[in-house]
């Protein structure tokens, strides 16, 4: 009797640790539209894991997706874009030396004017050689560039 409660209490605890895990993993995603899409199209062929742990460029994930659609990925041309959209907002790396400003808008989720201003403070002053760089330039959001830190290529 005690070795089947000891046994019950064991798959109790195993059950939590294993919810708790999966919990995790799926709160390394940001929340936001298109996260549903990518979570149920990615996890159809990879564990959607992955995702976090080979970061792109926009560009790059753009040919990430051709590829997907070319093995065989199946989603709709509205949850591709969803897919698309959410990753460039959320977890595409920002090449802050070399993306143009309408790449910037959507990987620093900032106006027209600011994504022009990281351009020309650029074009005039060269490379940004630091986070420090990016965040003087006039309008930019310097809690959104200390958040998003990992996601900077200089």
């Amino acid at each position: 009797m005690e070795s089947r409660s000891i046994l019950a209490a064991s798959g109790i605890g195993l059950t939590c640790i294993v919810s708790i895990v999966i919990a995790a993993g799926q709160d390394r995603f940001p929340d936001g539209p298109g996260k549903a899409e990518m979570q149920k199209v990615c996890s159809g062929c990879h564990d959607v894991e992955i995702v976090l742990s080979h970061l792109q460029t926009p560009g790059e994930w753009a040919d990430t997706f051709q590829k997907m659609v070319d093995v065989g990925a199946e989603a709709t041309q509205d949850e591709w874009r969803a897919i698309e959209q959410y990753i460039d907002a959320n977890l595409a790396l920002i090449a802050i030396n070399k993306s143009p400003a309408a790449e910037l808008q959507v990987t620093m989720n900032c106006s027209a004017d600011v994504a022009a201003a990281i351009v020309k403070r650029r074009q005039e002053s060269g490379p940004f050689k630091s986070l420090d760089d990016v965040k003087n330039v006039a309008g930019v959001d310097a809690a959104k560039v200390d958040a998003w830190k990992s996601r900077f290529v200089f």
